[in-house]
């Protein structure tokens, strides 16, 4: 069985239990609570990945995978390539979608993080929200093309990008700023793999 280094509340390790949930996979692997903060790196999680990251995966013969696209790449092509195109314009076009979902969750991570220094730089958090600001419509924009397309790590990243804004910023307004993002959204997280990878905060 593979071994997971798992958190109930990081985005990345949701984004990989989701994709082998829809893979049929998640019977396959054993999640390990590992606590990687930032200020005080998981001494344990080192000897499997230096970085200290989660997610972090170890296959039964001991090789080590991440990050979560990695991982994602590794267990789609288990699965048959059905959540990342093969090659071809399909293929670049899912992972750029992908790229602005996982960037757009480094983004709000690393502002989370900041906010909630004792004393935040404001030049910093007003940068992230300017390319907040501009992620967002981008989504909006795309959001539809996104959905006419085959189940996808795009979409995975995207709902999870949602569902984390939720979590972490409900300040935000996200839902009214971008309706169709919103009812997308609403959608694709009823989706039983959705559900069973839900964000607790514990």
């Amino acid at each position: 069985m593979m071994k997971l280094h798992w958190s109930p509340r990081s985005p990345f390790v949701r984004k990989v239990m989701v994709a082998a949930h829809e893979l049929g996979l998640a019977d396959r692997i054993r999640t390990v609570r590992t606590v990687a903060a930032m200020l005080k790196p998981a001494q344990d999680l080192m000897p499997d990945n230096p970085l200290a990251k989660i997610p972090t995966l170890v296959l039964e013969d001991g090789t080590v995978l991440y990050d979560s696209i990695v991982i994602v790449e590794y267990l789609d092509s288990l699965a048959g390539h059905r959540l990342i195109p093969r090659e071809g314009t399909t293929r670049f076009t899912e992972l750029r979608r992908h790229a602005l979902g996982n960037g757009f969750l480094d983004l709000l991570i690393l502002w989370r993080n900041e906010r909630d220094k004792p004393a935040p730089l404001p030049a910093l958090l007003d940068a992230f929200k300017l390319k907040t600001d501009a992620v967002l419509p981008a989504i909006e924009k795309e959001i539809e093309a996104v959905a006419a397309a085959p189940l996808g790590i795009a979409q995975i990243t995207f709902a999870i990008a949602g569902a984390y804004m939720d979590f972490r910023f409900p300040d935000l307004g996200w839902r009214e700023r971008c309706p169709r993002f919103d009812d997308w959204q609403r959608g694709f997280a009823a989706r039983p793999s959705m559900r069973a990878t839900e964000i607790v905060d514990a």
